[in-house]
């Protein structure tokens, strides 16, 4: 179990191991989610982190070809 302390301003300092396992670095941002009388942290991922996270070998699409994809999509919806 990991803890910290939280001063008069309410203010804490992640803990090196949960800094860690978040994947967190200064500057990076949490989202304290509230369920009932637990609460959990999540790293906010910035979305320039997400650029390449996806990998497309195919040909290039235009933006017609992708309207038209999401058009079919939806009337088989």
């Amino acid at each position: 179990m990991v803890e910290s302390g939280v001063t008069s301003k309410g203010q804490t300092t992640l803990p090196k191991a949960v800094r860690e396992a978040l994947g967190v670095q200064p500057g990076d941002r949490v989202r304290y989610i509230i369920e009932g009388e637990t609460v959990r942290i999540v790293a906010v991922r910035p979305i320039q982190r997400l650029f390449g996270a996806l990998r497309y070998d195919g040909p290039t699409v235009s933006l017609e070809e992708m309207d038209q994809a999401i058009a079919d999509g939806a009337r088989r919806a």
